[in-house]
């Protein structure tokens, strides 16, 4: 029993010390994906979360789905899922969740963190305040859980703040913006004026649920009493719910920071008030036996404050894919700003346009200017209100989250500042080993060596794309259509199909490329050809002239002609798929980007894939065949096709595909490390959307490694995961092989990485 006495001088809540090599103030999902990677690069972190659990936008409170630089497969960036810790999550997600229920995605979080022996996690738990050692450097944050009534007193060398608002930031004093720049500052033709607004505001959602009975629904006083025009103007479909209600924004003229409150209780009232209105208005009778399950209690925030750092992302860097010394993670989500006055706005909801592939993102963007110790993750990093409307986005976030933990590991080691580090020669060491670990920043070239790059490399087959196999159906040519495959300088090559035609019609086909290796943009036009086709099968072969230039990717087209079917395949091969000359109207209006004169946007066509389990290839006949796939790929430092397939594929009709890595004398293996290919074309939504498949199909599932003996030293059945670390004791080796099995009957196996340590 306690029975505590009158203290005239009050009391003090416990107050509890912790110290670490960086602490993260604020647990979504650039945090949660920050702090693990930091972790795992052995540093000791404190994750401190004012929500009860992780992931703030993604998680169960708000029901975000995760998107990034895919753009849900709206855009031209292509194998752009960004990697890492992030991927593992993804694909976790889609092993757990197919159905994508974000109360799962709650625990597969959660989990993530707690298994990290490294990380201190703090739920429930407010940042307030903070003391400074020296006007640029702070030494430690005060936090205060409610839930055990506890003080915890925060030290580290390094803190970073993902917090959303940047509270930590922000009471440090650092330089921040809120608000759009005006467009001479950055030379931003897409800069909006304050007709428009300077704000993106907060996001409700709700979740509807059929009880197969009629539910009657009595709205509360503070509903908004007439939602004709939000209806109107917003297009309200009733099966729509979750995030696919992210229209339902407001608060962009208002602070986004101290009246939060205030927004959350408007869209209440607009959420209400339209459910009133689908129940009870009588223009949904389908909406009978429908319930409101749910409804979000805390707002989804897009914007507030953007805290400065030795460089400032602009709408140049994104439409002109600028390079940058010190890059060390992309963006690809589209320039997607939206009106002020949002859910009462007559006009669209977003305003989006794309950039031809995907961008650079500096570390100079991941730390304050002013405040030597502070590292900025998550939507407020150091960018414009116009670039921001793309790199705020969850996914690329914690892509850009997930370097810190290494970067501070140099800053600790080298006794560097984050600017220091991102400003020296050793920014490259820092990018070099970032690209060994499998993360990718476009444009950059690996260097680092392994074991590996000195052994000899042989596989028992090497798959050659003579023919993609004709085992799909047919595909009525009512969108131009295209093969993407890749090529390399040097090669010439024809190409032979089958056509069915409805009558006698003329077929279009071109050769394309991008302007830019590195991107899928097919503006450059190589080669046009025409053929007469008779009513019936129609057997054409197409030689094309054009000696490739440099090792890219090539696109076969054929134009739009609704007469014409074309037939497909089943196949699922890496580093190829059919796209077409369409539109996602999830992010566009149009096949072509048109966007109005002085904005500073291209215009070009956009060509998109089918979302699995859809075919994703052409049926074709390719002479001489072509060779992507070579096994000397496994040591090229790529984990993803880029201007290149970049994996080892094996024949398909190899019934005991295998790679054989040998040395001269024999070495000591501690660690292998394989990167198997998880179609980082498909975006892996980590919430509401429905998943075809639990197991991503390009995956190797089965494998077995033996030594220079032949003696089995590892076996692993059911993988499913993208990177696989395989751990050994007194290894000693002249030869490792690695048996794979095909994934499936119209899957090759593939595999784009083996390290060795």
């Amino acid at each position: 029993m306690i029975n505590s006495e009158f203290s005239a001088d009050g009391r003090s809540v416990q107050e509890l010390a912790l110290e670490a090599d960086l602490v993260f103030v604020g647990g979504g999902i650039a945090g949660t994906c920050g702090a693990i990677a930091a972790a795992r690069e052995g540093l000791k972190v404190i994750l401190v979360q004012d929500r009860p659990v992780l992931g703030g936008n993604a998680s169960s409170e708000v029901r975000l789905w995760i998107l990034g630089a895919t753009s849900s497969m709206g855009n031209n960036n292509r194998w752009s899922r960004e990697g890492g810790v992030l991927n593992e999550i993804l694909v976790e997600n889609m092993y757990r969740n197919p159905d994508g229920n974000s109360i799962i995605l709650d625990t597969i979080l959660l989990e993530k963190v707690i298994s990290e022996s490294n990380i201190t996690l703090l739920l429930n738990t407010s940042v307030y305040d903070l003391v400074k050692s020296a006007p640029d450097a702070i030494s430690k944050v005060i936090a205060f859980c409610s839930q055990n009534s506890t003080r915890y007193v925060l030290s580290a060398p390094y803190f970073c703040d993902s917090s959303g608002d940047g509270i930590m930031a922000f009471q440090a004093g650092a330089a921040f913006r809120m608000g759009a720049e005006a467009k001479e500052e950055f030379d931003e033709g897409f800069a909006p004026d304050k007709e428009y607004g300077e704000l993106l505001g907060h996001s409700i959602y709700f979740m509807t649920k059929d009880m197969g009975r009629p539910i009657t629904f009595t709205a509360p006083s503070y509903a908004l009493k007439d939602v004709s025009q939000i209806i109107k103007f917003r297009s309200y479909e009733l099966g729509d719910h979750g995030c696919k209600l992210w229209w339902l924004e407001y608060g962009g003229r208002l602070d986004t920071v101290h009246q939060t409150e205030e927004i959350k209780w408007e869209l209440w009232k607009v959420i209400y008030g339209i459910w009133d209105h689908v129940k009870n208005s009588g223009n949904y009778p389908e909406a009978e036996n429908l319930t409101l399950e749910w409804v979000g209690h805390i707002p989804g925030k897009r914007e507030s404050r953007r805290f400065e750092g030795d460089y400032m992302l602009s709408q140049k860097d994104l439409v002109e894919q600028r390079q940058h010394a010190d890059a060390v993670s992309y963006g690809g989500w589209s320039l997607d700003l939206h009106p002020a006055d949002a859910v009462f706005s007559e006009r669209p909801g977003c305003n989006q346009w794309h950039a031809k592939g995907v961008y650079q993102i500096p570390l100079r963007c991941m730390y304050s200017r002013n405040i030597k110790n502070l590292w900025l993750a998550g939507r407020l990093i150091s960018a414009t209100h116009v670039a921001f409307g793309s790199c705020r986005v969850m996914a690329t976030v914690a892509y850009s989250a997930q370097v810190l933990g290494l970067a501070t590991r140099y800053c600790l080691s080298e006794g560097l500042s984050p600017s220091e580090l991102a400003n020296s020669a050793l920014v490259e060491d820092l990018r070099q080993e970032l690209l060994s670990k499998g993360h990718f920043i476009p444009g950059a070239e690996p260097k680092t060596k392994n074991l590996a790059h000195h052994a000899e490399i042989k596989a028992s087959t090497e798959f050659k794309i003579a023919e993609i196999e004709a085992s799909g159906d047919w595909q009525k040519l009512e969108y131009s259509t295209a093969q993407l495959l890749p090529v390399k300088q040097g090669d010439k090559f024809k190409v032979s199909l089958t056509v069915l035609a409805e009558e006698d019609t003329v077929l279009s086909i071109q050769l394309r490329a991008s302007e830019k290796q590195i991107n899928y943009t097919p503006e450059l036009i190589l080669e046009n050809k025409d053929f007469e086709l008779e009513e019936g099968l129609n057997e054409i072969e197409i030689e094309f002239n054009t000696i490739i230039d440099q090792d890219r990717y090539a696109f076969v087209c054929f134009l739009k002609n609704e007469l014409l079917s074309l037939k497909t395949s089943k196949m699922f091969l890496s580093g190829t798929m059919m796209l077409m000359n369409r539109y996602n109207k999830a992010v566009a209006t149009s096949g072509v980007q048109l966007p109005p004169d002085g904005i500073g946007i291209d215009s070009f066509e956009f060509w998109l894939p089918s979302r699995r389990p859809s075919d994703q290839n052409l049926a074709l006949k390719i002479s001489p065949a072509l060779d992507p796939y070579p096994s000397s790929n496994i040591v090229n430092g790529f984990c993803r096709p880029t201007h290149r397939a970049n994996a080892w594929v094996a024949d398909l009709n190899d019934e005991h595909p295998h790679i054989t890595l040998s040395w001269k004398e024999p070495v000591d293996i501690k660690k292998l490390v394989l990167f198997f290919d998880s179609d980082f074309d498909h975006p892996l939504e980590s919430t509401l959307r429905v998943h075809p498949e639990r197991l991503v199909p390009h995956t190797i599932r089965n494998y077995q490694i033996a030594d220079g003996s032949g003696r089995l030293i590892y076996e692993k059945e059911g993988n499913y995961q993208t990177i696989n670390e395989i751990e050994f004791k007194n290894l000693h080796t002249n030869s490792i092989r690695i048996y794979v099995e095909h994934p499936s009957s119209n899957v090759p196996a593939a595999l784009f990485e083996v390290q060795v340590f």
